[in-house]
C-alpha cells in the first residue's frame, strides 16, 4: 500500500506553514513563508486575506515537493489559524472586503469601553467566557460594518460573510461551497454562546451584527468539504476533516486530554490553557473560559486560557525594530552573554496586556537602564519577560483551581531556547518539559484531521505518540525567585494606563 499523509495548515500570525505528518505522527516534510503585517497607524494591524491564501497554496506545494509526493497521497487535511483575526467577504466574488483586523488590533478600545461603561461586561462574561476586550473578533465585526458605507445591509441581506481565518481558508480551499468554522474558534467571537452553544442573537443585537453573515459552527474533527479539484489536480478532492484554533489545537497536539492538564504555547503571543473537562469553569481571576474542542458527537470539552499577546513578537521587535539582531536564533546567545538581568526589566505591552492584567492602554516599557546596560541585558529582559508572563497567568488559574502545576508542557519555537526554558522553570518553581515535536499547534491540527478520517483510531492512540525532547527542573534559590517576580510586577504596575491620554 502507498503511505497516506495527514497535511497541516498552520497559519499563523506572521506566516504559513504547511507540515506532512506520517502516520506515527513524524514530520515528513515542511514549508513556512511569511506574509505582509499592515500597521496603518499606531494599534492597528492587518492581513491581507487574499495574501495569506496564496502563502498558503505555495507552502503546500513545497511541503509535497519536498516530501516527493502526489495530493493524492493525502489521507486528510487539518487547519489551524490565528484566532480572533476578523475577515469579511463577499459571497458572490468571493473576494475579502477590505483587509483583515488581526487580533492584536486595539483600534476598538473605545468601543469596548463604552461597553463595559454600559455594564455589560457581566452579561458578555457569563455567556460567552471572554472579557470585553479589543482582542475578540465581536468589535472588530461592528467597527468593520460601522466603516464600509452599506456593508451592514449588504450583510442583513446575507451577501456578506464572516469567519476567522479557518473559515476563509475552507471556503477558498472548498471552492467557495462551504461556509464554517469549529466550536474553539467561534469561542473566541464574543458572540457565541458556550453553554447553549449557539450564536448568541442579544449579543448580536447590542454589537448589530446581522446573524446572516456568521458560518456554521461544527465539531473540531469532523470531514467538513472536499477540497476543489482544482486546487490539487489528479485528485476528486481531499478531506478537510479538522479545525482547532492555534491554542487549542496545540493543547490537543500536547496531549491534554485529562483535567488539570495545562500547555504553553510560546509564539507570536504565548497561551497557557488548562483542560478543565466537560464543564465550562468560570473565571474570577480574569482569566477566558473558552471551548477547547469537540469530537465528532462528543460532548463539548472546556478550557481556561490566559492569553498573553506578546512573548515571540517581542523578540521579533529586537530583529526589525531595535535591529540588535539579524534572526530569532540570535536572542538566546546573546542573553546568556549576561549571567543576569542586572536589574534591567521589559514589559511586552507592545499591544497592550492581556491575561490576567487586561489592559488595552499599557506600553512597552524598558526600565532599569544604566550606563553599564548591554545589548545583552536588553535580550534577556526581553527573553525573562515571557516567563515573569506565563507565572502571572500560571498564579491565578492556581488561585481560583487550586492546582498548582507539577509540571507545564511547553511548545512553539521558543521551546527551544535552554536559557528561557530553564528559567521557565527556575520561576515557576515546575518542571517545564519539552516534547519531541515542538509544532503542536500543527499536529493537533493533524490528529483532529485523522480522528476524523479513522488514519488514527482514538486519543489512547495519539497520547502514545507523545515523546520526550527535555526536561528542565527549578535551580533557581527561593529568595532569589520572589525578588526577582516582586520587581517585575513593580515594572509592570508602571506600564498601565499609559497610551489612555495619548491624544
Amino acid at each position: 500500500m502507498t503511505a497516506r499523509y495527514i497535511l497541516s495548515i498552520d497559519e499563523g500570525t506572521t506566516g504559513v506553514t504547511a507540515l506532512l505528518f506520517d502516520h506515527e505522527a513524524r514530520i515528513q516534510a515542511r514549508a513556512y513563508s511569511e506574509f505582509t503585517q499592515h500597521y496603518p497607524r499606531a494599534g492597528w494591524v492587518e492581513h491581507d486575506a487574499e495574501e495569506i491564501l496564496m502563502v498558503t497554496l505555495r507552502v503546500i506545494e513545497e511541503a509535497l515537493r519536498e516530501a516527493g509526493i502526489r495530493a493524492a497521497d493525502l489521507e486528510a487535511i487539518g487547519i489551524t489559524n490565528q484566532r480572533e483575526t476578523t475577515v469579511l467577504w463577499d459571497r458572490k466574488t468571493g473576494k475579502p472586503v477590505g483587509r483583515a483586523i488581526v487580533w492584536q488590533d486595539r483600534r476598538t478600545a473605545p468601543a469596548c469601553d463604552e461597553l463595559r461603561e454600559r455594564g455589560l461586561e457581566e452579561r458578555f462574561q457569563a455567556r460567552t467566557g471572554l472579557l470585553i476586550d479589543p482582542y475578540f473578533s465581536g468589535t472588530k465585526i461592528q467597527w468593520l460594518l460601522d466603516h464600509e458605507p452599506g456593508l451592514r445591509e449588504r450583510a442583513r441581506r446575507g451577501e456578506i460573510a464572516f469567519g476567522t481565518i479557518d473559515s476563509w481558508l475552507v471556503y477558498r480551499l472548498s471552492g467557495r461551497k462551504v461556509h464554517v468554522t469549529d466550536y474553539s474558534n467561534a469561542s473566541r467571537t464574543l458572540l457565541y454562546n458556550i453553554h447553549d452553544l449557539c450564536w448568541d442573537q442579544e449579543l448580536l443585537d447590542l454589537l448589530d451584527i446581522p446573524a446572516a453573515m456568521l458560518p456554521e459552527v461544527m465539531p473540531s474533527s469532523w470531514v467538513y468539504a472536499q477540497t476543489d479539484p482544482e486546487i490539487f489536480p489528479g485528485t476528486k478532492g481531499i478531506p478537510i476533516a479538522g479545525i482547532a484554533g492555534d491554542q487549542q489545537a496545540a493543547l490537543f497536539g500536547q496531549a491534554c486530554y485529562r483535567p488539570g492538564m495545562a500547555k504553553n504555547t510560546y509564539g507570536t503571543g504565548s497561551f497557557v490553557l488548562l483542560h478543565t473537562g466537560t464543564e465550562p469553569v468560570p473565571s474570577e481571576q480574569r482569566l477566558l473560559t473558552t471551548i477547547a474542542w469537540r469530537i465528532g458527537e462528543d460532548p463539548v470539552e472546556y478550557a481556561q486560557e490566559g492569553a498573553i499577546f506578546v512573548t515571540g513578537a517581542a523578540v521579533q521587535w529586537l530583529r526589525d525594530g531595535l535591529e540588535i539582531i539579524e534572526s530569532a536564533s540570535e536572542s538566546a546567545d546573546l542573553a546568556a552573554s549576561v549571567v543576569h538581568n542586572d536589574g534591567v526589566y521589559f514589559v511586552p505591552a507592545l499591544t497592550g496586556l492581556g491575561a490576567p492584567h487586561w489592559d488595552p492602554y499599557a506600553r512597552g516599557l524598558l526600565i532599569g537602564v544604566t550606563r553599564g546596560t548591554t545589548r545583552g541585558h536588553v535580550a534577556r529582559a526581553v527573553l525573562e519577560s515571557i516567563a515573569y508572563q506565563t507565572r502571572d497567568v500560571l498564579e491565578a488559574m492556581a488561585r481560583e483551581s487550586g492546582i498548582r502545576l507539577s509540571e507545564l508542557r511547553c511548545d512553539g519555537g521558543a521551546a527551544l531556547n535552554p536559557m528561557l526554558m530553564q528559567f521557565q522553570a527556575d520561576i515557576l518553581d515546575s518542571a517545564v518539559v519539552v516534547p519531541e515535536t515542538v509544532e503542536t499547534t500543527a499536529l493537533g491540527a493533524a490528529y483532529l484531521a485523522g480522528l476524523a478520517t479513522g488514519f488514527w483510531k482514538d486519543r489512547e492512540e495519539l497520547a502514545g505518540k507523545w515523546r520526550l525532547r527535555n526536561r528542565y527542573t527549578p535551580q533557581m534559590d527561593g529568595m532569589e525567585r520572589e525578588r526577582l517576580y516582586r520587581r517585575w510586577h513593580r515594572a509592570v504596575a508602571l506600564s498601565k494606563g499609559w497610551a489612555r491620554d495619548a491624544d
